[in-house]
């Protein structure tokens, strides 16, 4: 639709107009800085940082309930800039004019209801947000759209020039920051850097595809990590991790997508959430704080983090009930199917420790949770669920898992209606897939695959037919009647079908 079709009301509001005045806020001592140059670190204590609007006040001068309907109206604009995570632009970069912001079709990811037989087999009413629905296939790219505009911004204003945007990555920030990066080319040009052989094959060739100089290294991912973080202090770089906040805007746009398809109604809500570098989960707490603060939504939802035991900080801190006794701990990560979440020492735990508390207080109860899974229950669950109609990736299994964990614990109660995030799709996880169906996961996964969830493809060549077709040696005329005959016989023998009978 265009403006001009519009309730007269409602037009004032489609086109963004907030004046928003950004800057960098450390965590640890918190100074403030302005925007105009790269910053991911506090130059004073070495702290993370997040971004703030000082101008966010200005957002409330606007009632909820309108909020509401401006959202829901830009839904049916035909304007690029808008179509995507942007829609919610006052939220997540109210700075940034229109014609710099990218859009390659991310966001707005469905969510899909579980069919009734899981829902009854798990007990509770949920849904997955498929995110791998986003055009690199992974829920990175929402991170990617607000850090790369941002840069296509500070290229524009004459702050950069010949830009590097590198990254560390288990393969799914990689793919993003290639893909986005490679948009702005000229001006922008990729590299990345990943684990030796802990990247599947179909995430590696996605910045390959890009265009991307990739390079792979000894170790896991905490080692690509400290590699880059080192680059982007000595060299003129621009760092996409998560420990950019711009990514952390973007993938505030999760929460927002979540509140307007609830209908802005959050109250019996749960979310479950896989975390990784942390940053995701940052993220989500955050853009619920800031839509409920404006009025947006009634209530903020419960958050639940899921963790691998193979690499399980986040969960191993919040084992200590007392805030003061708490202290993080690294952990060496161990194999793990939810690869993206392989992460021992998350660069946004500082984040998450400031936002957790704080989401907490304003919800004036405990709102934040976070349990543990094995790897036998995440693929378990993710094939489970791809068997009732989804396409979750190992995270997806790793949130379903999660999810009955927080069930059995009572964090969960069955009057919630749960989301859980399904951050990559499932064919860039389909060796592990793979791996359970021929039964040859190495040991140090700890999986056993189930028998009743193995499936396999079966050869049908009927011992009686001394003639098949091959590719260029096509059958004909009677041979290859009866070679579809008997073929056809064969199947139904196996699936147990019963014989047509027409009736008289």
């Amino acid at each position: 639709m265009k403006a001009e079709q519009f309730p007269q009301e409602i037009r004032p509001y489609l086109m963004p107009s907030h004046a928003g005045r950004l800057s960098y806020r450390c965590l640890g001592c918190g100074s403030e800085y302005g925007i105009e140059k790269l910053l991911y670190i506090c130059p004073e204590c070495q702290q993370v940082l997040l971004i703030y609007d000082q101008n966010f006040a200005r957002l409330k001068n606007i009632s909820g309930a309108l909020w509401q309907q401006i959202f829901d109206y830009r839904k049916m604009l035909n304007i690029d800039a808008l179509k995507g995570i942007y829609r919610y632009h006052e939220f997540i970069g109210p700075v940034l004019p229109l014609d710099t912001v990218i859009y390659l079709g991310e966001g707005h990811t469905p969510l899909i209801a579980a069919n009734q037989a899981l829902q009854e087999k798990v007990g509770v009413r949920f849904y997955f947000k498929n995110d791998g629905q986003n055009p690199s296939a992974s829920f990175k790219d929402r991170g990617m759209a607000s850090a790369l505009s941002y840069i296509n911004f500070m290229v524009q204003k004459g702050y950069l020039s010949d830009v590097l945007a590198i990254c560390a990555s288990t393969g799914d920030t990689s793919a993003a920051a290639a893909l986005y990066a490679s948009y702005l080319k000229p001006q922008v040009k990729s590299a990345v850097l990943l684990p030796h052989k802990k990247v599947t094959p179909q995430q590696l060739s996605q910045p390959l595809g890009s265009g991307a100089a990739v390079f792979e290294i000894p170790g896991v991912f905490d080692d690509c990590m400290k590699v880059v973080e080192a680059l982007s202090e000595s060299y003129n770089v621009a760092l996409l991790n998560s420990k950019n906040a711009w990514r952390i805007l973007g993938q505030e746009s999760y929460s927002y997508e979540i509140s307007q398809d609830l209908a802005y109604d959050l109250s019996h809500t749960a979310l479950v959430v896989p975390i990784g570098n942390a940053g995701n989960i940052t993220a989500v707490m955050s853009g619920f704080l800031k839509f409920y603060d404006a009025g947006i939504i009634n209530c903020l939802p419960k958050i639940v983090g899921v963790q691998s035991k193979h690499a399980n900080p986040v969960y191993r801190y919040y084992l200590e009930p007392d805030t003061a006794k708490r202290k993080f701990i690294p952990v060496t990560v161990k194999s793990s199917v939810a690869q993206a979440a392989m992460i021992g020492n998350p660069v946004s735990m500082p984040r998450v420790i400031y936002l957790v508390q704080r989401y907490n207080e304003v919800a004036g109860c405990q709102k934040t949770f976070f349990v543990e899974v094995s790897e036998q229950d995440i693929m378990d669950w993710e094939i489970a669920a791809n068997r009732n109609g989804h396409i979750a990736c190992t995270h997806g299994g790793e949130s379903l898992a999660g999810l009955l964990a927080a069930k059995a614990q009572g964090v969960i109660d069955d009057q919630d209606i749960v989301v859980l995030d399904s951050t990559a799709h499932a064919l860039k996880f389909a060796g592990f897939q793979e791996m359970y169906f021929e039964q040859n996961f190495p040991a140090d996964y700890n999986i056993s695959p189930r028998q009743d969830l193995i499936n396999a493809p079966l050869y049908v060549h009927p011992t009686d037919l001394d003639h098949v077709p091959a590719p260029g040696k096509p059958l004909k005329g009677e041979a290859f009647e009866r070679f579809v005959s008997r073929t056809a016989e064969e199947i139904a023998v196996r699936l147990n079908l019963k014989k047509y009978t027409a009736s008289k």
